[in-house]
């Protein structure tokens, strides 16, 4: 059999961890269990992973790169409330297909919350940072002055927005009804971006040159007035 390169056999394992925290949670994500699920040797895991807590950091890190390249892939470089709504409904459609994902992460957090270190901080400061750099972008591109603080609430907003549908998909797995909650939940941020973001100063086109024959047509038209 030929042999797996660690860094491969590194990602199986972590994928292996997501699924098994979503299933058993984090006490019950054990080392056998996590190995049995990668195909992979207990003995391998403790040699890519010299402990569990340094297999959860990696676990960490691997969804939060995840949530970042979801974050990226829906970057659509318009204005920012189509921008808004785009990283709104590109992450809401990921935890719909990725359940596991979302199961994961609300262990993790809990879990890190018990841990010593600010390491769920971390993860959340993260996302906040990269979801906020996209939306500053976007106002910037498009020529809308949008204030700091209001790019926070915005920010703010979608990631709760987003937070809160996770969780009603994890308790309910209703498919149906989560996918018609996802235009639902996307009204809830028209709502607020039309009354916070609709009056946002916006670059004035310039006005268009009339050519010499309109200009002439113009005056001949003025001087024959009576």
């Amino acid at each position: 059999m030929a042999r797996i390169p660690a860094a491969e056999r590194r990602t199986e394992l972590v994928a292996a961890a997501v699924r098994m925290i979503a299933a058993h949670g984090v006490d019950g994500a054990t080392t056998r269990r996590i190995a049995q699920d990668a195909n992979a040797p207990l003995a391998t895991l403790h040699y890519c992973f010299a402990t569990k807590e340094v297999l959860f950091a990696a676990v960490f890190e691997h969804v939060t790169a995840q949530y970042r390249e979801v974050l990226a892939r829906n970057d659509v470089q318009s204005d920012v409330e189509t921008t808004a709504r785009a990283l709104l409904r590109g992450v809401m459609e990921w935890y719909l297909a990725n359940p596991d994902f979302g199961a994961a992460i609300v262990e993790l957090i809990s879990w890190a919350q018990r841990q010593e270190g600010k390491q769920a901080e971390m993860v959340y400061n993260e996302a906040f940072a990269t979801m906020r750099a996209i939306l500053e972008a976007a106002a910037t591109d498009a020529g809308q002055s949008v204030d700091p603080k209001t790019i926070d609430e915005l920010t703010y907003i979608v990631s709760t927005l987003s937070d809160g549908f996770a969780l009603n998909w994890l308790v309910f797995t209703d498919r149906a009804a989560a996918e018609s909650q996802i235009e639902l939940v996307l009204g809830v941020l028209d709502a607020w971006m039309a009354a916070n973001l609709g009056d946002v100063p916006r670059p004035v086109a310039p006005a268009a040159k009339a050519s010499p024959e309109e200009a002439l047509r113009s005056l001949v038209s003025w001087v024959s007035v009576d």
